[in-house]
């Protein structure tokens, strides 16, 4: 099954639980959460506080995309906060293997995000311990972003990757989605889709349940 994993950073955080809330009750699986510290992206978000306060407001799974220096100092605090998947990026960790396991020994899943111009062999030797691979189909930092179109050769790619290994990692993809290209997207492999700006801009559960329409006709 296709799953949706709609991005709060595209909410209205006035109405943060409440927005939470219509996602859940049109269906979508996944909430995506994305955490920035001003210094790996040029801007910055929320924390593990907000995480944890919004944790009551569903059962969704709880997918944390840290966009942050060094993730492992803070894997801890995002598990207690209440992230059931914790994505952390290739670039920013020194010690990737170390911080994938610091992430498993939370009993939590652990994904690695890749940024555009970051190749795939960044993956080689990591990729059978890692339950995700997140695709970013645009620059990270900011919403609102038009899909760069050489990121889907990359999930192409990977896909040939993970079924020549046998491997059951989800591919996700976040940047640009929307009701014009996600066809295209899960043509080329993905099977969880990032969506913020199309999700949140109107009639949230509208847009929401016409996405899962289309995940999963």
């Amino acid at each position: 099954m296709n799953c949706l994993s709609p991005s709060i950073l595209s909410a209205d955080f006035s109405r943060l639980g409440e927005q939470i809330r219509g996602l859940d009750e049109a269906g979508a699986q996944y909430v995506h959460i994305d955490v920035m510290d001003g210094r790996f992206v040029p801007n910055l978000s929320f924390g593990a506080p907000v995480i944890r306060s919004i944790r009551d407001c569903t059962d969704r799974i709880f997918d944390v995309h840290l966009m942050i220096e060094e993730p492992g100092r803070y894997i801890g605090d995002f598990a207690e906060a209440g992230a059931d998947i914790i994505t952390v990026h290739a670039e920013s960790c020194r010690h990737l293997d170390w911080t994938i396991e610091s992430i498993r020994k939370h009993k939590i899943l652990a994904g690695v995000a890749l940024s555009p111009a970051t190749p795939l062999s960044a993956l080689t030797w990591i990729l059978p311990k890692v339950d995700m691979v997140l695709i970013m189909t645009v620059n990270p930092g900011f919403g609102g972003q038009p899909l760069i179109p050489y990121t889907l050769e990359k999930v192409r790619e990977l896909k040939k990757i993970v079924d020549a290994k046998g491997l059951k990692t989800d591919i996700e993809v976040d940047g640009g989605v929307s009701f014009d290209n996600v066809e295209e997207v899960l043509g080329a492999g993905a099977n969880i889709i990032v969506a913020g700006s199309a999700v949140f801009h109107g009639d949230i559960i509208e847009n929401t349940q016409r996405f899962l329409s289309v995940l999963n006709p």
